[in-house]
């Protein structure tokens, strides 16, 4: 069974899209990281988006490319991310995805890392730089410990690859809103729309839009056709310019959006 699906799933049930929301590990520390991990799990976030820094991010937008530079100046190291999700799951009960790129998980080992993941309390990995057809290694370390793979599909994804993408994901489908880089946009491309649209067509039961979104009004907009949203830039912000209180704040405006 997946953690993951059940949450989206339990939002569904209340009438609600679920939430996903992201924030990077290690900013401004790790143990402020922790809490704010935490405190978006008490203000309204159904799964938790981790991101362990990286030092050449190919999605990121400026807010996080920031955040995460100034975690791996303050001396973040790759097993701080098992510290992160450790401490988190030990403090709440929602289910928390490592958003990570590639060549950090290879250099750890594929198994290694899943089996630290797993025993850490973590759901699962997004990764937006691999893609099923490359990932043969990562699927069956996550289908020997139960840990979500979730693979990202794109507008520009031909059919043939988005059943790929549905056959071998799980957890939900990250539907990328627009092509381009991670940040707040005063209007979602209409290309998520049709993209949810094809992958339905494709048999996946959770689609999630992602890149972008930084409102409820935003949110409650793609709720109309999938099943939860995925915020980070506007959440880091929050974070950056209010600290843990502004953070709260935000997350709750923003998780007003999702009742449908």
């Amino acid at each position: 069974m997946s953690r993951v699906a059940d949450a989206i799933d339990r939002a569904r049930a209340e009438g609600r899209g679920a939430f996903i929301g992201y924030l990077p590990i290690g900013y401004p520390d790790l143990q402020t990281s922790i809490d704010a991990a935490v405190t978006l799990a008490e203000n309204g976030v159904d799964v938790l988006e981790l991101g362990p820094p990286y030092s050449d991010p190919v999605m990121d937008g400026l807010v996080i490319q920031e955040a995460t530079q100034a975690a791996l100046a303050g001396g973040f190291r790759l097993r701080d991310t098992f510290t992160a999700v450790r401490e988190i799951a030990a403090r709440v009960d929602v289910p928390i995805l490592v958003m990570t790129y590639w060549n950090p998980v290879t250099q750890y080992g594929v198994d290694r890392y899943a089996d630290d993941l797993a025993a850490a309390g973590g759901a699962g990995l997004i990764t937006p730089d691999i893609t099923p057809d490359a990932a043969s290694e990562w699927i069956a370390a996550s289908e020997r410990t139960g840990l979500d793979r979730v693979f990202l599909a794109a507008p520009t994804s031909t059919d043939d690859r988005l059943e790929m993408i549905v056959q071998q994901s799980t957890g939900f489908v990250y539907t990328v809103s627009t092509m381009g880089i991670t940040g707040e946009r005063a209007q979602l491309d209409a290309a998520a729309r049709t993209l949810v649209a094809r992958l339905r067509e494709h048999g996946a039961e959770h689609a999630c839009v992602g890149i972008g979104i930084s409102s409820a009004e935003q949110v409650a907009d793609l709720l109309d056709y999938a099943d939860g949203a995925i915020v980070g830039t506007a959440l880091v912000r929050a974070l950056r310019d209010g600290g843990l209180d502004g953070l709260a704040a935000t997350t709750r405006a923003i998780a007003a959006g999702t009742t449908r």
